[in-house]
């Protein structure tokens, strides 16, 4: 039985997580331009966390849940995890992640498309907006089952929705000028990650058992991977000036090691 308690801690932090795209938004105010070197260090340093507890804490998890009910732990969990990467593949072809630009200093910034480029930038929020919930979805079950692989992977999500609210906030407030609607923008896209958390276990929580547990592990690796791969590395690859990309994925990999060690030692 999942208490209330738990259930509280695993959605505040989903909902933490999220509203790092906010975080985002707001740089936009302060520094027209972000540091691309920054930029391209916190998206690897994200993606080598995601990556690295995705295929030895959340994969692991799924094949223990599925060994449980006696089944092969290791196929089973690798299915799901197939499961995650094709769904993945799915939502990206669907509904395509818009990752453009981050500068409004860019040329396709001109003051005589302002309607346009605001369309650009609601058109990011409503794609980030699709991507975030599956995200949401993920970080909820991860710290309800266990908080030590939740918080680290929150964070991650974390750093990796930085850069997604200043995707959103420059067009929006580069074409409006209303720092109100550039936060409103941000705001209601970093909300579908608890929101993807809730509609989740509403859905899943009459079928919650071991078996249950693997499956939504197994995709959320897949997820999660993919997500890195696809989006995370590229992006810093294309920000970076040196060798930013392989510094923070290296970084990412190791903080999250010693993180996940630290949490089960206490």
């Amino acid at each position: 039985m999942i208490s209330n308690y738990n259930l509280l801690i695993a959605f505040m932090i989903t909902l933490a997580a999220g509203l790092a795209t906010t975080l985002g938004g707001v740089l936009v105010f302060f520094q027209k331009t972000p540091n691309p070197r920054i930029l391209a260090f916190g998206l690897a340093f994200a993606g080598g966390a995601m990556v690295y507890v995705s295929l030895t804490e959340i994969f692991n998890k799924s094949a223990d849940s599925f060994n449980q009910i006696g089944q092969n732990g290791f196929a089973y969990a690798t299915y799901a995890f197939l499961a995650g990467l094709i769904l993945s593949v799915l939502i990206d072809k669907l509904i395509p992640n818009p990752h453009e630009t981050l500068d409004p200093n860019d040329t396709q910034f001109q003051e005589k498309n302002r309607a346009k480029i605001a369309r650009l930038g609601m058109l990011t929020a409503a794609a980030i907006t699709a991507h975030n919930l599956p995200e949401g979805l993920a970080t909820f079950f991860a710290t309800l089952e266990n908080p030590t692989v939740g918080l680290p992977l929150a964070f991650a999500i974390a750093i990796h929705n930085i850069p997604e609210g200043i995707s959103i906030a420059a067009p929006v407030y580069f074409a409006t000028r209303s720092r109100k609607l550039t936060l409103a923008a941000c705001f209601v896209s970093g909300l579908a990650e608890p929101l993807g958390a809730v509609l989740g276990f509403s859905i899943l929580q009459p079928f919650l058992s071991p078996a249950l547990f693997g499956g939504v592990f197994g995709v959320i690796a897949g997820v999660m991977v993919f997500l890195s791969l696809d989006e995370l590395l590229p992006a810093a690859k294309r920000y970076a000036n040196g060798h930013e990309t392989v510094y923070g994925l290296v970084l990412g990999m190791v903080l999250m090691s010693l993180s996940l060690i630290a949490f089960q030692a206490a």
